[in-house]
């Protein structure tokens, strides 16, 4: 922490960047007593500070959950006056659904209040957590400006939840990272499904099993009927009402797997496998160009290892 901090005053000395630091965060009204702040479909950079990522709150008769909390210390903040706007009711529960930056550099405006995650994600957020704020800070500049870590300080559970007098399920999955969190609120039927759902945006791999995460879509497709889910929130990209996110996002991992696969089956090497173009389908897709070759210096070492052993 020391080292971050240090860091982000030798930075702020050096850039102008944000000047005013002000996210705009406007929620949206998705159903009953349930909102979102949906970000921009882009990369980080100094001029969204980070913005990429949908968050969200639940209203309940005794208080708010709030659903993951942004990339940095003043989105958390310019959230929950967002949320004082909505309703005078105090926070319950923040959750955060994986360890990855953008979905809980915002918890210390939440210090007061319960953070929870699953087990996994409190293990990354705490071994890896003061690397992703650095890299983020150096993508997105001054908008880190007081952003420290803070780990959840409890450990969730798969199952029911009550919670702010709302009925919650969790859902303990893996596939974007070893421990991802999804969200159902029972009273709305609206599903927060964090980054193992992307919509229209080119999905994130640097903690992915692509078999697994496959598998979990499988499950979240088979929750999202016999639930009747009306509302379903991905991690990034539009609002949806209804399951098409979750068969994107499983079309989009099983190209990339194929992809790989394929190079290396061929004997290309990682520079080649770089280069080679996206299928139309995907070419104008936000992000594509750039999430893809981070997925091939993710993915490619592992496909490679598995083209040399015997029988592939």
């Amino acid at each position: 922490m020391r080292r971050f901090i240090s860091i982000v005053v030798a930075c702020l000395s050096c850039h102008a960047w944000a000047a005013d630091a002000d996210y705009h965060l406007t929620p949206l009204a998705v159903a009953d007593g349930v909102y979102a702040f949906v970000g921009e479909q882009a990369d980080f950079n100094p001029s969204n500070g980070g913005n990429i990522v949908n968050t969200g709150f639940i209203v309940g008769t005794e208080g708010v959950i709030v659903i993951d909390t942004g990339p940095s210390r003043q989105y958390g903040e310019q959230m929950r006056a967002a949320i004082a706007r909505i309703t005078p009711k105090p926070i319950a529960l923040v959750i955060n659904t994986h360890h990855h930056p953008d979905h809980f550099l915002g918890n210390q405006a939440f210090a007061d209040t319960p953070i929870g995650a699953l087990a996994g994600t409190r293990k990354g957020i705490t071994t890896e957590g003061d690397a992703f704020a650095e890299n983020l800070f150096r993508l997105t500049g001054s908008w880190m400006s007081g952003t420290e870590l803070k780990a959840p300080d409890q450990i969730l559970q798969a199952g029911p939840l009550k919670a702010g007098g709302r009925s919650l399920i969790l859902l303990a999955m893996k596939g974007h990272t070893d421990a991802d969190l999804a969200v159902f609120d029972a009273d709305s039927a609206t599903l927060f499904a964090g980054d193992l759902v992307f919509n229209l945006r080119a999905p994130t791999t640097p903690h992915a099993h692509l078999e697994h995460w496959k598998d979990t879509l499988r499950a979240l497709d088979a929750f999202m009927t016999t639930q009747r889910v009306r509302v379903l929130v991905p991690g990034h990209g539009p609002i949806a009402r209804n399951a098409a996110p979750i068969a994107w996002t499983r079309d989009w991992l099983t190209w990339l797997d194929t992809s790989l696969r394929e190079a290396a089956a061929d004997g290309l090497d990682m520079n080649e496998t770089l280069t080679r173009p996206l299928p139309e389908v995907y070419r104008n897709i936000p992000v594509a160009g750039a999430e893809y070759r981070r997925s091939v210096g993710h993915l490619f070492p592992a496909a490679e290892a598995g083209a040399l052993q015997p029988n592939n």
